[in-house]
């Protein structure tokens, strides 16, 4: 058995007669002669005029065997005494840590303070149809998290947290499309994710785990400087070994409810702007250099980033340096209202499985740390947050209706009189978003807009949209804990996780931290 790293154009990778042709030429048989084989990782490579897919190719050995998958760690009954592990959040962090303390032998309780996915659907539809946001299950929160809603993407840098494949084998064993596991930046598509969620859910439930929903944790049960439970806000307590925090990065009454006690937390920096929407068929053009690009292609993706310096910064009168970046590219997406409170307006971005909507969006974002907003107060950034976020609501006519701008004219400097028709789910107004902005955060977006169309000729054009604002990147705040034991320096058993701890930023990598938070907690029970 052996891999071959191999060139394919789009139809050799699609016809199976042209596949075997390109891997004899590649290894030096006659076609007729080459072994089984198949395709087990793909990335499409847009740099040249002809785009290609590079691809790992496994092939089989004498006996036709390919190698064997790694098996996911199985999760057998409950012990009827199993230690109970309170985890507080259905999303990505929080369900795989679920998945996780079944395999070691726990039984998990899952605090979600939003609905099951299959009834969290009715509340999204009414916030785009009414306008009407409900405070605990909305794009945010729920069941699945924020992530149910973002495309499922599975994109992640964060390979050395723990076994990435192993969390999309996760995925397929329960639904997703089994290319999730070839393609360098895959997604599962927010139509089937909803299914994929529930799936896990149900297979939680039957090896012991409980789900209670509806239920907003709004205290701690401390016990001798220990961690051993959750008041809610119904009056109800859930107690158990230990504690699991993964309530995402808008639960912003989590760290209000730390500020109250006085427990550690950190400023941290984040990212804010706007999401960007283009014509799919421009972006196509663009990334595929022209309208006569093969028709095999997918949707075309970008990813952006460079180094801006801003003019003086309001707040605090010097010039810093700042990253701009895209971040959660959806072609062939829509964009979506991802306010989590009245009186917010935040737009994030997702698409489907077959990503066929006319548009792509990608948020498009500044780097903002302490140093920009002249203060080192834990919650300065999370007030400057929120700040802009009602800004934006003022500016859609106290609703949430998203402040929207032509790129040309944000560049310009001047309102826009016209907008174009948008994949927005909701309505769009006319608004200066150069002037609603933080200067800082529109200077370093113009520069980092004319450097992108200097990467990709014809970014910027009459036809893109700026939609605002784009808010949640991350969190704007951590909730420490050690690096070995994984617990909050001040709080024993209570493990600190995924986006809303400041220790994530997507759905592989908060899956990874609360894999990584359930391991460490198995030992220290152990240990006891």
């Amino acid at each position: 058995m052996r891999t071959i790293q191999i060139d394919l154009s789009p139809e050799q990778l699609h016809d199976p007669a042209l596949l075997r042709r390109a891997i004899a030429d590649q290894i030096g048989f006659a076609a007729a002669d080459v072994p089984l084989h198949r395709v087990v990782r793909r990335a499409i490579d847009c740099r040249r005029r002809n785009v290609l897919y590079h691809c790992t190719v496994e092939i089989a050995d004498a006996d036709g065997r390919f190698a064997p998958a790694e098996p996911l760690p199985p999760m057998e009954p409950l012990r009827s005494d199993a230690p109970r592990v309170v985890v507080v959040g259905a999303g990505p962090a929080g369900l795989f840590a679920a998945m996780r303390a079944l395999e070691l032998g726990l039984r998990p309780v899952i605090v979600e303070r939003g609905k099951p996915v299959e009834k969290r659907k009715y509340d999204i539809a009414a916030l785009a149809r009414e306008k009407r946001v409900d405070p605990d299950s909305n794009w945010c929160f729920g069941e699945g998290g924020a992530g149910t809603y973002s495309d499922g993407k599975l994109y992640t840098r964060s390979t050395k947290r723990g076994d990435v494949a192993a969390v999309l084998r996760r995925f397929v064993a329960h639904g997703a499309d089994p290319d999730i596991m070839l393609d360098a930046h895959a997604h599962i598509g927010t139509d089937r994710l909803g299914g994929i969620i529930a799936d896990m859910r149900r297979d939680i439930e039957e090896h012991g785990g409980e789900y209670h929903f509806g239920l907003r944790v709004d205290d701690l049960l401390v016990r001798g400087g220990r961690v051993v439970g959750v008041h809610c806000a119904d009056g109800s307590t859930i107690e158990g070994r230990a504690v699991v925090l993964a309530t995402g990065h808008s639960a912003r009454d989590v760290y209000n409810m730390f500020r109250s006690h006085g427990w550690l937390l950190e400023a941290k920096p984040f990212a804010l702007g706007v999401r960007v929407e283009h014509p799919q068929s421009l972006i196509n053009d663009i990334q595929y250099h022209g309208p006569h690009h093969s028709p095999l292609l997918p949707p075309a993706a970008y990813s952006l980033t460079t180094q801006v310096y801003s003019s003086n910064n309001a707040f605090t009168h010097s010039r810093n340096q700042h990253g701009v970046f895209s971040f959660c590219m959806c072609p062939g997406g829509v964009i979506v209202p991802a306010a989590t409170a009245d009186g917010q307006q935040v737009v994030n971005g997702m698409s489907n499985s077959r990503r066929n909507s006319p548009y792509a969006n990608s948020g498009i974002a500044v780097t903002v740390g302490p140093e920009d907003v002249g203060s080192d107060d834990v919650f300065a950034l999370l007030d400057f947050q929120m700040a802009v976020e009602q800004r934006m609501f003022h500016a859609g006519g106290d609703a949430i209706n998203a402040p929207s701008q032509r790129l040309t004219d944000f560049l310009r400097r001047r309102p826009s009189s016209t907008l174009r028709p948008s994949g927005y789910m909701g309505e769009t107004v006319a608004a200066p978003l150069h002037e609603l902005l933080p200067p800082f955060v529109a200077d370093c977006l113009m520069q980092g807009f004319r450097d992108f169309d200097r990467k990709m000729h014809g970014f910027v054009t009459a036809e893109a949209l700026l939609l605002a604002v784009e808010s949640r990147t991350s969190s704007p705040v951590r909730i420490p804990r050690d690096r070995l034991s994984m617990q909050h320096p001040q709080l024993a058993g209570l493990y600190p996780c995924g986006e809303g701890a400041g220790y994530a930023g997507g759905i592989v990598s908060s899956a990874l931290d609360g894999i990584a938070c359930v391991d460490a907690l198995k030992k220290s029970i152990d240990a006891q």
